[in-house]
């Protein structure tokens, strides 16, 4: 089986195409400052062509669901969906915190992903490893990065975009446990999106293509400001 993959929730525009194992065959992340919009089908058809198939041959495809950017959501939603409908193959939401999550090495026995929500605040939650799990113990939520830091007591690796932001006050609130990510791996990987979904679709999970939705924790500036 392959999963074709597609994030957009935040800065980074992300393609991945990988086999219902989680083998990646192609990956393609863009951040070229440019809607989304412009570069999202232009790196869909380079990761077909790198992995050599056809948009016939995609078995299932998945989105990041979010939180993240209402706008970049809403563009990789709406493009996945069309692609689904049009081709009738299967589509199934993944969450960019738990994306992010999974990304973290195996060692670490705490995880807490944290994606930019702008007005001083961070889209957070909490993975605990247990074993070779990770296990959500805070739902995803919306607020103070101190407020994620409040909520782990051990070893924490912090994940995500919003992490270079707020990384001072979080080692000063953790001074023994802050970790952070870096080394590229605060960017939304769309092969974890892929596993994460193929995991999913091995137990029988996918979304219903015309109710499908983006989570975004919070309302929308346009909707705040007419009261909504």
């Amino acid at each position: 089986m392959h999963i074709l993959a597609v994030d957009t929730a935040t800065e980074v525009c992300g393609v991945a195409l990988a086999r219902e194992d989680g083998h990646v065959q192609a990956e393609l992340r863009l951040n070229q400052g440019k809607t989304h919009t412009a570069a999202l089908m232009a790196a869909i058809e380079a990761v077909l062509g790198l992995a050599r198939l056809t948009l016939d041959e995609v078995d299932a495809f998945a989105v990041t669901q979010g939180p993240g950017s209402f706008t970049g959501l809403r563009i990789g939603i709406s493009t996945v969906k069309g692609l689904a409908m049009a081709t009738g193959k299967p589509l199934v939401g993944v969450s960019t915190l738990a994306a992010l999550a999974h990304q973290a090495s195996e060692g670490t026995p705490w995880v807490c992903p944290m994606i930019d929500a702008r007005r001083r605040q961070v889209y957070w939650s909490v993975y605990q490893r247990r074993g070779a799990v990770l296990v959500p113990v805070q739902p995803e939520q919306v607020g103070p990065a101190l407020n994620a830091a409040d909520q782990v007591s051990g070893p924490c690796l912090f994940i995500g975009n919003g992490v270079p932001l707020y990384g001072t006050t979080l080692r000063e609130r953790l001074p023994q446990w802050f970790q952070a990510a870096g080394g590229g791996l605060d960017a939304i990987s769309p092969g974890a999106v892929a596993r994460l979904a193929g995991q999913r679709l091995g137990q029988g999970v996918v979304q219903d293509v015309h109710r499908f939705e983006p989570v975004y924790l919070r309302p929308s500036d346009a909707e705040q400001g007419s009261g909504c």
